[in-house]
């Protein structure tokens, strides 16, 4: 007997032929729990990779026709899903053995958890900051000013929780690049905000799940690694306008009302001037490079330490 999908695993694609397949691959490994996934191509063109990825067993490729962007092309996988879980991803990640079955097992112990992200690394071994706080205006601005040039800041360095390390807890939001959520949280709060098109939509959403009573769980005895930028890279001068944008909309809507109209201009004075800086000095938008080992990961299980929602 054919026992449902407990797992959609919702994949964005933009010219992603030459990963596709090597990601799938690996989703193969991470969970022993039934899986379908959804590719959602943004591509203008069907490559033949995300042909052939389409066409693997319990894979649905959906083809909008247009560039969605991330967060609106991950709403539109989600629709519909009939099992607990989603996972969201970009499709230059590749799973660990074990990785989503270990989300799940933390979703366990955190029955309040909406959202749970896996210990990310990055090919050079870095550990990249995936669990972070929700940007206030003090860390926000010294983050966004200072990051990119001086990564070790203490306003970054607080904002990203780059101290010690890492452990199984809250955070204020988690990468996009890859998630587990409650389906029941994801639609609770309604997916995505589409009036971001790229950037920040996870930023958004960590926020709104807070204020709906979810928390986001940083998982970091799960892991996965994140090849990076392989969409973007191909217009990096345009993703880097694109973040500039989504981070003035998510920060000035922090402050709305006329009484707050001079704190939401500083902030886009402030943003002009840094997208200035980093389009003539710096490489991309992200900004602070990590500065902690992947070799801090636990192997392994619940972290010392660790506290379970309740």
């Amino acid at each position: 007997m054919d026992v449902g999908p407990e797992i959609r695993v919702v994949v964005v694609t933009y010219h992603s032929g030459e990963i596709i397949g090597p990601f799938l691959d690996t989703l193969e490994k991470a969970t022993s729990r039934p899986v379908e996934v959804v590719i959602v191509d943004n591509s203008p063109q069907l490559d033949a990779g995300t042909r052939a990825a389409g066409d693997r067993e319990r894979v649905e490729l959906v083809r909008p026709g247009r560039n969605l962007g991330y967060g609106s092309a991950i709403n539109r996988g989600a629709r519909g899903a009939p099992g607990p879980w989603l996972v969201i991803s970009n499709a230059d990640i590749a799973f660990s053995p074990g990785a989503l079955d270990e989300l799940i097992a933390a979703a366990e112990r955190w029955p309040r958890g909406g959202a749970f992200g896996p210990g990310i690394t990055n090919p050079d071994g870095a550990l990249y900051p995936s669990a972070r706080n929700l940007p206030s205006l003090g860390r926000g601005i010294g983050h966004a000013l200072l990051g990119w040039c001086w990564p070790t800041n203490p306003w970054t360095v607080s904002y990203r929780r780059e101290r010690g390390a890492p452990r199984e807890m809250s955070a204020g939001w988690l990468s996009g690049s890859c998630q587990l959520l409650r389906r029941e949280a994801f639609e609770a709060v309604r997916g995505f905000d589409e009036s971001y098109f790229m950037f920040m939509e996870d930023v958004d959403l960590g926020q709104r799940l807070g204020t709906a009573a979810w928390e986001s769980v940083y998982v970091p005895s799960a892991v996965v690694e994140h090849l990076g930028g392989h969409s973007t890279k191909r217009s990096s001068r345009r993703m880097v306008l694109a973040h500039h944008r989504s981070m003035f909309r998510y920060l000035s809507r922090q402050y709305p009302g006329p009484a707050r109209a001079p704190l939401r201009l500083l902030l886009g004075v402030g943003l002009g001037l840094r997208l200035l800086l980093v389009l003539a000095f710096a490489k991309d938008s992200a900004g602070a490079r990590a500065t902690r080992s992947a070799g801090l990961l636990p192997s392994s299980g619940p972290t010392a330490g660790s506290t379970a929602g309740r």
